[in-house]
């Protein structure tokens, strides 16, 4: 297949490059296509920007990973506008792109989150669930709704509303060095659902939702096993072999993140019930094996 991908350059959207490099054509959307060109490698095509071309055509698919790190810097008001402009920028741009094509895309494959559903305390969550409104959905909501805007009998829309991702990078690189020196924990009460999914697993079900006709609509892209935050942390300290029993105070996380602390100290329990439905397996859905690999390498 000819694959668009936006968010290329990122930690999910590297690898994905290197998993579907040897099987597709690649075309990837960089503001940096020299920058990208080093990283990615040159045998791929290059986009500086959407407004480049006039349709997709030329495209059988689009991975649609783009958008400013959530936890990048404080959440001011100008940076939620970063954030949401960010996602949702692109996202109206390419359903624009889709609609304006003769032979448009088969498939959009479209990032989402799981802050989709908000705080939910101790309820498991599938697809269905409704969700608690502040930011965190308020961003997902409208990115997913310009991206279902593009679906049509000719395109296919799947949406991903992805967990905590494992691997050398992203959410997990964050909490490794406090962990290493045995000064891990959970946060505040350790309750707060962890819904995190392998990084193989998650670059698996993006190629799964590609190539199966039969996806549309939203997928949970968590593994099948969440955990509360202290079991997280238990799990973390035990494949570094380091104990992991001090606390972090809710009001000290408040302090130094504001806002954004809520991402650690409130939590969703969230389950993959359309993906496993669809026929996808996880090569880790139990956390204990997916950090021990990821901390082996």
């Amino acid at each position: 297949m000819k694959i668009l991908i936006t968010g290329a350059s990122g930690f999910i959207g590297s690898q994905l490059v290197a998993r579907l490099a040897p099987d597709h054509q690649l075309t990837i959307l960089s503001r940096h296509p020299q920058t990208s060109r080093q990283l990615l490698g040159t045998e791929h095509q290059y986009l500086a920007s959407l407004n480049e071309i006039d349709d997709l055509n030329h495209i059988d698919a689009i991975v649609n990973l783009a958008g400013e790190p959530i936890v990048a810097k404080r959440w001011s008001k100008q940076q939620k506008q970063v954030i949401c402009d960010s996602r949702w920028n692109i996202t109206a741009r390419l359903s624009q792109l889709i609609s304006q094509s003769q032979h448009p895309p088969k498939v959009l494959v479209s990032a989402s989150a799981i802050g989709f559903y908000g705080r939910q305390g101790q309820q498991r969550l599938d697809e269905d669930a409704t969700p608690h409104v502040e930011f965190s959905h308020e961003i997902c909501h409208t990115w997913e709704q310009l991206a279902l805007s593009a679906a049509s009998d000719n395109t296919r829309v799947c949406i991903i509303r992805i967990g905590i991702v494992l691997g050398q990078g992203g959410a997990l690189a964050k909490m490794l060095p406090p962990f290493k020196l045995g000064l891990g924990g959970p946060i505040g009460h350790g309750r707060q659902g962890m819904s995190w999914i392998h990084v193989e697993d998650l670059l698996g079900l993006i190629d799964f939702l590609l190539r199966h006709d039969t996806c549309q609509g939203i997928f949970n892209a968590t593994a099948p096993h969440p955990v509360s935050n202290a079991e997280f942390s238990q799990a973390l300290g035990k494949a570094l072999h380091r104990p992991a029993c001090l606390p972090m105070p809710a009001l000290l996380l408040r302090l130094a993140m504001g806002e954004m602390s809520e991402l650690l100290t409130e939590g969703q329990f969230v389950i993959p019930k359309r993906a496993l439905e669809a026929g996808f397996r996880f090569k880790y859905p139990q956390l204990q094996a997916a950090l021990t690999q990821v901390v082996a390498q």
